[in-house]
């Protein structure tokens, strides 16, 4: 078995996934990401980027290939310590919001911390200092059923940043958030991120999203490929091929 390489945080090789009903997830994958590094994730609707980012945070165990997390194998472990593992060292946003309901917006956002141990009072300044730097400060003390839409994925990314992960996985963060507001949750994000030394795969369909990231992979079908730009033509404009990476 090949040891990872000692600055990367995350590194997959041959990752094989199908989802339960048989279909296709992923074919073959290999990938590293560095410490501190935040990776986009790039690709159409339904080309297996919510899939990889499932297998490489140890949500679903994968068919075949090998996932490492700091030099230690995660495809090896049980769901009891790949549960341990995204507690204690990832986060996750999701493109919807998933809020307790009964909990109110600086309770939302502790939650994790408190799942680990951490004081109320401690959890609870944690939480306020990131719902402060996304403008959600002053809906502390309302009910998710109180906030819009995007109010309520600001507490999400909020809830995702307070713990200080290691890893943060965000599959596309800004998917509920209009235009004008996407931009500076992910300058946040993204500050957040680098001064804190927080890992970040993004996954993310808009090039603009991307753009924000150290790097960028892109899949389609399942696959890593990359994108060869054609020039221009009389009769097309800004087509685009894809060949297989190597």
């Amino acid at each position: 078995m090949e040891a990872p390489p000692d600055n990367d945080v995350l590194w997959a090789r041959s990752l094989h996934f199908k989802h339960p009903d048989g279909s296709p997830g992923i074919a073959g994958i290999s990938l590293g990401v560095r410490e501190s590094e935040i990776l986009a994730v790039g690709g159409p609707r339904g080309s297996g980027k919510t899939t990889l980012l499932r297998c490489l945070s140890g949500q679903v165990r994968v068919d075949g290939g090998e996932v490492w997390f700091n030099s230690s194998p995660v495809h090896t472990l049980g769901p009891m310590a790949r549960e341990k593992l995204r507690r204690d060292r990832f986060s996750w946003i999701d493109p919807a919001p998933a809020l307790v309901p009964e909990l109110n917006v600086w309770e939302n956002a502790a939650l994790p911390l408190m799942l680990r141990g951490t004081g109320r009072r401690r959890a609870k300044v944690a939480a306020m200092e990131w719902l402060e730097r996304l403008d959600v400060g002053d809906k502390s003390r309302k009910r998710p059923h109180e906030l819009l839409q995007a109010e309520r994925q600001r507490v999400a990314i909020a809830r995702a940043l307070a713990p200080g992960p290691t890893v943060l996985f965000a599959d596309e963060p800004t998917a509920p958030l209009h235009r004008a507001d996407r931009g500076h949750v992910l300058r946040t994000l993204t500050t957040a991120a680098r001064s804190h030394g927080i890992t970040v795969v993004l996954a993310t369909h808009d090039p603009e999203t991307a753009a924000l990231a150290d790097r960028s992979v892109s899949l389609l079908d399942g696959r890593r490929v990359k994108t060869v730009h054609l020039p221009d033509a009389p009769d097309a404009e800004g087509r685009a091929a894809c060949s297989l990476s190597v």
